[in-house]
């Protein structure tokens, strides 16, 4: 288990599997009404052949068949009810646990805890439901019925018992020999699906750079590789699946033929009745039935053995968010005191003891060569990475004491690479919200100066995006982003390279943006390598190898900055011979 452990996934997962405890045990009564009237055909069969055959009687005949046709009748509604009842367990445990997988999911992703699990996590889920509403686990609230069966052969002769019995014990071994010998192969081929899943869709989110760059024929290549692969290990574990069951189908039908071999012996020794010989192989048929099933679709059970196991280690990994108490709307006080990051997965910190204060209508710029940790600054600044040391403070409160969704809201956030949802441009704008706020979208629009861009287009605010941006350019989608992080109101917008697809229009407009945050008493930071980003900002904070290397008004940071350009150039320099 991975260090730093605090929640409990095994038990959230059974309290979600709890809540259905009183639809289980309806289950299980309907079970067994429906095992008892399981016994309604060879009952059957042992009344016609040894009463009406020899009474040739017509009317017990009509009577019978009446009966028989009544107690089918029942017993399909009581199959059929509790087949209805597991599928809504099913429904009740994958609605339950759903908000809680997708946060975890989603927290595993950006974090990197837990990033296998993670990777499959709402899949896992879905496999676990499938289960829940198979027949195979039907067959498990069958099987304890199974020995009423027995008993009923063990009735009509104590020799067809046995032969019952021995071959139900050998049907156990094949069903154990199953599940000890598929569970390498279906987990192999768990595994490799979800890898050739996982490298289809990277490609197709990659398409316009695969097909630009001449990289089709390598990516199918690389593709085909991990599809062979899952192919491969899939036909595998079939192979090794369907051995066993075709072994279980094989002998369970010699054993049936077997027990009415056995009692048409025992018929011509005048030790049984036929409708005994009949009887006893139809019950014969029943008692198997479960242990067939469960062999045939043991792919299933096994699949979703390994995603609740996956989800346990996913949901301990992530434990639930704890709902801080709401707090009123802060002012754009933001402080950061001995900072310390330690990216996901990573033993060495990328930031080191940084501490700096902004006051509301200040603008900070955040400078430094690649890998200094500006990145890193900011993803901590939006919540997404914890510190291991120091604090962050929003109007002195701690970031952790805002909800996630809460926190967003105060937040504005413009990542270096930015991705849309499929949908319109106004809902991307809106964050994806069911019903966007019309009059915001505009606002935060216009304040992003992507206003105009967006009349433009054919449909306005209503054109449909993809993931990709369809065919908006670069600049278009960061000037979207930049909207939708100004959306809402925060009073504090953090921009990681704003500029670094913007054209000179666009460059004015983000400058501008920046002003207006500033004369409505907002702070912003600016993670930048261009000069031209950090035009409006009062305050620089430089970074070198994770640590502050120089805070202070941009001005005499800049001096600073080329003063010690200067004496390092001078001490350079080879001295002069005289």
């Amino acid at each position: 288990m991975a260090k730093g452990i605090k929640g409990n996934g095994q038990e959230e997962l059974a309290a979600a599997r709890r809540e259905s405890r009183g639809l289980y045990w309806f289950v299980a009564i309907f079970s067994l009404f429906v095992n008892l009237l399981m016994l309604t055909g060879p009952l059957y069969m042992l009344n016609v052949y040894d009463r009406v055959l020899g009474s040739r009687s017509l009317e017990t005949l009509i009577a019978l068949t009446a009966l028989v046709a009544f107690l089918y009748f029942l017993m399909g509604i009581l199959d059929y009810a509790r087949g209805r009842i597991m599928g809504r367990v099913g429904a009740r445990f994958q609605s339950r646990m759903d908000e809680r997988v997708f946060s975890a999911v989603l927290t595993a992703t950006s974090t990197g805890r837990a990033t296998e699990q993670a990777a499959s996590g709402l899949r896992d889920l879905e496999a676990v439901q499938r289960l829940m509403t198979s027949p195979v686990l039907m067959a498990a609230f069958d099987l304890p019925w199974a020995p009423l069966f027995f008993f009923g052969i063990f009735l009509f002769h104590p020799w067809l018992g046995i032969l019952a019995l021995s071959g139900a014990g050998i049907l156990i071994l094949v069903a154990v020999a199953n599940q000890l010998g598929s569970r390498k192969p279906l987990s192999n081929a768990n595994g490799a699906t979800m890898q050739a899943e996982s490298l289809g869709s990277r490609i197709r989110s990659e398409s316009e750079m695969v097909q630009s760059l001449g990289m089709r024929g390598a990516s199918f290549t690389r593709w085909k590789i991990a599809r062979d692969r899952s192919l491969g290990a899939t036909v595998g574990a079939a192979d090794v699946t369907g051995t066993y069951g075709a072994i279980t189908k094989s002998f369970r039908l010699f054993l049936q033929s077997a027990m009415l071999g056995l009692g048409a012996y025992l018929v011509l020794q005048n030790e049984l009745t036929a409708g005994a010989m009949i009887a006893g192989s139809i019950l014969l048929g029943r008692a198997l039935a479960p242990i067939e099933l469960g062999v045939n679709q043991w792919s299933l059970v096994q699949r979703a053995r390994e995603g609740w196991g996956n989800l346990e280690v996913l949901l301990t990994e992530i434990p639930p968010e704890s709902t801080p108490m709401p707090l009123p709307a802060p002012r754009a006080v933001l402080e950061a005191r001995e900072l310390t990051i330690i990216p996901p997965g990573e033993q060495a910190a990328s930031l080191r003891m940084v501490s700096f204060r902004l006051e509301p209508g200040q603008a900070l710029g955040v400078i430094g060569a690649s890998g200094a940790g500006k990145s890193t600054l900011a993803r901590a600044l939006t919540g997404l990475w914890r510190p291991a040391g120091g604090k962050i403070r929003i109007d002195g409160a701690a970031l952790d004491q805002f909800a996630p969704d809460v926190l967003g809201q105060h937040i504005g956030y413009l990542p270096q690479r930015v991705q849309l949802f499929e949908g319109t441009i106004a809902e991307n704008i809106a964050r994806m919200a069911l019903q966007p706020d019309e009059a915001g979208v505009v606002k935060a629009a216009k304040r992003a100066a992507a206003h105009d861009m967006i009349l433009k287009l054919p449909n306005g605010y209503d054109t449909r995006i993809d993931m990709n941006g369809g065919r908006l350019s670069g600049g278009q989608i960061q000037r979207i982003g930049l909207a939708r992080a100004m959306y809402g109101d925060p009073v504090v917008l953090v921009l990681d390279e704003p500029n670094s697809n913007l054209d000179n229009e666009g460059s004015q407009a983000l400058n501008e943006a920046i002003r207006t945050f500033k004369r409505e008493e907002k702070c912003v930071l600016i993670m930048a390598h261009r000069p031209a980003a950090i035009q409006e900002c009062d305050l620089l904070l430089m970074l070198e190898g994770g640590a502050r290397r120089a805070f202070g008004p941009k001005d005499e940071v800049l001096r600073e900055m080329v003063k010690n350009h200067e004496v390092i150039q001078k001490g350079s320099r080879p001295a002069s011979v005289s």
